[in-house]
């Protein structure tokens, strides 16, 4: 199975909106797989980008790209996103080699590290996202005949919804420590939305458990709209992400966690650029300037 998986799937949640994003970091996903020097590995990722209409044309390996690395979208962007899944790849690892045994992905999208990362056995990754991202998802990977590595399971709800109830309807054990990733989700949720995913998380978590999330610190989204990573997006893919970030002030959630007596520490994605000697450094006018990783554990006694 090389071209389309399943034609006849319903993308109608990955195909316009948030959702639409998702599909954007598979197709940056896909690029990071090719590429000479990968930082993360995703056989699945391009089966996705060819499984949904709206983006059946997006390059899945840099020789398509006519700039190569030079365009902002394919080259720099996609870079980014190759990096971030490395760095929350390596995150997740090192935290169940600790002990968190339930991995649970917020905002799960097209994530496939259920189905890519050798997790101990006894793991549970849980995928929370919206029904129709999932099952978008599900078929694709079954047309591949793709088989999760350890027990997976989805969980279709919204995250503006009550979530947490769910979650543990369909398993989650709070007394058993876990890893939560939040990978791209929290600045397209409204502020208030994100404050209670993180007390949430706090209140579901036990000692020995970890959270990692990206932030954005700029207090003006729009001076970076004439950036070269917005405007390639916006002109190449028609995604106007400015337009799909939440609006209005965003709740200092690092702060709020050390308050709660995490240990935390937030880098630049340059930190990381700097560490494996390839991704993007900055440069003027900068959209990834106010990106932050945070990285955040619940100390045990």
């Amino acid at each position: 199975m090389t071209g389309t998986a399943s034609q006849h799937t319903d993308v109608e949640s990955v195909d316009g909106g948030v959702g639409l994003t998702a599909l954007l970091v598979a197709a940056a996903r896909a690029i990071e797989t090719h590429r000479h020097d990968s930082l993360a590995q995703d056989v699945h990722a391009e089966h996705f980008v060819r499984a949904a209409p709206a983006c059946a044309r997006w390059p899945v390996r840099i020789e398509q790209v006519p700039a190569g690395d030079a365009d902002p979208l394919w080259g720099r962007f996609a870079r980014y996103f190759g990096l971030r899944t490395r760095t929350l790849d390596d995150f997740l690892l090192r935290s169940v080699g600790t002990g968190a045994c339930q991995v649970v992905l917020l905002g799960a999208g097209l994530d496939t590290r259920a189905f890519r990362l050798d997790l101990p056995s006894d793991c549970v990754v849980f995928e929370i996202d919206r029904a129709g991202v999932l099952a978008f998802k599900q078929q694709v990977l079954t047309d591949v005949s793709a088989a999760p590595k350890v027990k997976r399971v989805p969980v279709p709800v919204d995250l503006r919804a009550d979530w947490a109830s769910t979650l543990t309807t369909f398993g989650f054990d709070p007394a058993v420590p876990s890893v939560w990733l939040a990978e791209g989700l929290l600045f397209y949720l409204p502020g208030p939305a994100e404050t209670y995913l993180i007390d949430t998380v706090d209140r579901l978590t036990t000692a020995g458990s970890a959270l990692a999330f990206e932030a954005k610190l700029e207090k003006d989204l729009l001076a970076y709209r004439d950036s070269a990573i917005y405007t390639a997006t916006r002109e190449q893919i028609g995604i106007d992400l400015l337009h799909l970030f939440a609006k209005g002030p965003r709740p200092d959630s690092a702060g709020d966690l050390t308050a709660k007596g995490w240990s935390t520490a937030m880098h630049t994605p340059f930190d990381f650029t700097r560490r494996h000697g390839r991704g993007p450094l900055p440069e003027p006018n900068d959209a990834l300037e106010g990106n932050r990783w945070v990285f955040a554990h619940k100390p045990r006694p």
